[in-house]
């Protein structure tokens, strides 16, 4: 059955229409207690008409339409990922030197029977959350309570799963007067040094440095329409063209979208989303990811502290390195 709730992007807008009708269809069957055949023909029909289209779309997604369904309302959020993949979730909260930061939430947990400590930024999903985890934009106190965790990790030996879901970190000025940036650089150095497995996906936005401060790992993975950048297209177009409506334009040319950074080692895996993105099916994509995480885990498992933190350094020095010598 077709959701009535469901947020539209622009561009699938004429997929809106088609969905709506639908719905109106199976309602009026519903209300009259009776699904006639040419009613059930034309809903049959109009359902592939809107599958096709669905795909369609979603197989030409240029890079600025890739960061439309990055940012998606709708898209799973860590919380998503916590519940479906984390059982028996202690979370631990505060850097133990100024307060608590909600925009990035951490603590102890199992996954798939071996016990983890899982660091994720977290957007919110309605007006009220999204206040509360100040739209997953870290400042300095959740930096360090990242590096709190870690430390935690590596005392117990515990590996370290993150999710990175932010546009940036807060640019605020109490944040800057609380040393933003030295705590980017110390979360990104703790990342490095790191003497556990440490694993990153980037499930929707990965935003300049406050997504690098997560994100320094053994394997860096993301979704396939999910997007990691230097800065947002709308501040680099802003920067280069005095014209933040020129978005697009900047998203091209960052190369912000996962095949790019493939081939660009920037990222060591893409996970590829079922047709019409994460937020049109959540647990298969959550399914997906929870595979993904294994599979690098059982990889990395038995490697000392040296040898994990070489294969870091390496992974990270060979980004941008060509071939041949180049």
């Amino acid at each position: 059955m077709s959701d009535p709730t469901r947020t539209y992007l622009d561009f699938e807008r004429p997929l809106a229409e088609l969905e709506a009708k639908i719905e109106e269809l199976e309602s009026l069957a519903g209300s009259s207690g009776e699904d006639s055949p040419d009613t059930a023909e034309e809903t049959a029909r109009l359902r592939h008409k809107a599958n096709e289209q669905l795909a369609a779309l979603y197989s030409k997604l240029d890079p600025w339409r890739k960061t439309q369904v990055a940012r998606h309302p709708e898209r799973p959020h860590f919380r998503d990922y916590r519940k479906a993949l984390i059982e028996d979730f202690e979370e631990l909260c505060g850097d133990r030197r100024f307060s608590e930061d909600a925009a990035i939430v951490g603590g102890l947990g199992r996954f798939r029977g071996r016990s983890v400590v899982v660091i994720g930024h977290e957007k919110g999903h309605d007006t009220e959350t999204r206040i509360k985890h100040n739209f997953g934009m870290a400042r300095p106190e959740g930096y360090r309570k990242a590096i709190r965790l870690m430390d935690m990790a590596e005392k117990f030996d515990l590996p370290v799963l993150t999710f990175v879901d932010t546009a940036g970190a807060y640019p605020g000025l109490g944040a800057e007067e609380r040393g933003q940036s030295e705590a980017i650089a110390r979360s990104t150095e703790r990342c490095i040094n790191l003497g556990t497995p440490l694993i990153s996906t980037i499930t929707g936005e990965g935003g300049s440095g406050g997504a690098v401060a997560l994100a320094s790992g053994n394997v860096v993975m993301m979704l396939e329409h999910s997007i990691y950048s230097v800065i947002s297209p709308e501040g680099c177009a802003s920067i280069l063209w005095k014209d933040s409506a020129r978005a697009r334009d900047a998203a091209v040319a960052m190369k912000v979208t996962a095949p790019d950074l493939l081939e660009l080692k920037i990222v060591d895996e893409v996970i590829p989303e079922p047709i019409g993105g994460a937020h049109r099916h959540p647990a298969e994509i959550m399914r997906a990811v929870g595979n993904a995480i294994e599979k690098h885990l059982i990889a990395l498992d038995g490697q000392s502290p040296e040898a994990l933190r070489k294969q870091r350094r390496e992974r990270f020095l060979a980004i941008g390195r060509m071939e041949n010598g180049g």
